[in-house]
């Protein structure tokens, strides 16, 4: 497989806030994932895409949005074949500028793959939950596999000098989460590509007719 057809994943760091810890386990699973020759991956911070919050006239899945840092948000989703979510847990769920940018796109998310890397308090598992929820809204796929970085692991790198590497359980289950991510990008990838019939390939195309009217 060249370059060119490697499926390309973004690893998005779901987290703005100052002094946030979502930028050791993105850049960590980012490192790990430059090692494998299937995939192509991107490193995407949402401090990059400063969305407001939502307040468009209709659902992204009816339109285009209005606001040029969503159009630019859109159209970096466009470039990739699936994501893998880096998130926090606040009060048992995702954080708000996540969901935000969740909420600001769709027909970017369609049929593509996605996967998780959550920290903190139980490993996020409450808030890649309700990520997977949301992810299934979208029609992406959620694989079964998840990084789930637990307060013993999130403290003892936060304070007490440790490293990931000191915990090889996450590796381990950062290949699996990765291997899961290679199977669905490269089946779903070219499935996207094909003309699509029926009834959605039909309202498919009347909603590109009326975009680009």
């Amino acid at each position: 497989m060249t370059q060119q057809q490697q499926p390309r994943i973004g690893i998005v760091i779901g987290s703005t806030r100052e002094g946030r810890f979502g930028e050791k386990p993105a850049h960590w699973i980012h490192e790990i994932a430059k090692q494998r020759t299937d995939l192509a991956f991107e490193l995407i911070d949402l401090r990059d895409h400063p969305l407001p919050f939502f307040n468009e006239p209709m659902s992204p899945r009816l339109g285009p949005v209005n606001n040029e840092p969503a159009r630019l948000w859109a159209g970096k989703l466009a470039t990739l074949d699936g994501l893998i979510i880096v998130t926090p847990e606040y009060n048992h769920a995702p954080g708000a500028v996540l969901k935000n940018a969740l909420d600001y796109a769709y027909t970017e998310f369609v049929r593509k793959p996605i996967g998780f890397v959550g920290y903190g308090g139980a490993g996020a598992a409450r808030a890649v939950e309700q990520l997977r929820l949301i992810a299934i809204a979208l029609q992406m796929a959620p694989v079964a596999h998840a990084v789930h970085v637990g307060m013993v692991e999130s403290l003892g790198i936060m304070q007490q000098g440790k490293t990931f590497e000191d915990f090889p359980h996450l590796a381990q289950a950062a290949n699996r989460l990765l291997d899961d991510m290679s199977w669905w990008a490269k089946t779903l990838k070219p499935a996207r590509e094909r003309p699509t019939t029926g009834v959605a390939g039909r309202e498919q195309r009347e909603k590109a007719v009326a975009v680009t009217a």
